[in-house]
């Protein structure tokens, strides 16, 4: 599912217009994306978590040459699935 099939599936179930949806569903994605990026965390019961963790640096591989490198420390974004979502795909 994409953007547009994903606003398409909320506008029937919430019965309000695709154009209003799609900016729910932007702002939502802004918000959240602005959250994890200032590293807090956002939280949503049943469904899940999003977060920023950090990422050690570590040695890695240069795979045409075989030559070892250091991958340097970085954050990155993480999500953790809440039970109610866990339960739901795999029953």
């Amino acid at each position: 599912m994409n953007k547009g099939e994903l606003v398409d599936a909320v506008a029937a179930k919430t019965n309000i217009t695709k154009k209003q949806t799609d900016e729910i569903i932007s702002a939502f994605l802004s918000v959240v994306t602005e959250a994890v990026a200032n590293g807090d965390k956002v939280t949503l019961i049943g469904f899940g978590s999003f977060e920023r963790r950090e990422r050690a640096e570590r040695e890695g591989r240069n795979p045409k040459t075989q030559e070892t490198m250091t991958i340097p420390a970085t954050s990155v974004p993480a999500f953790s699935a809440g039970k109610q979502f866990r339960e739901k795909v795999a029953p």
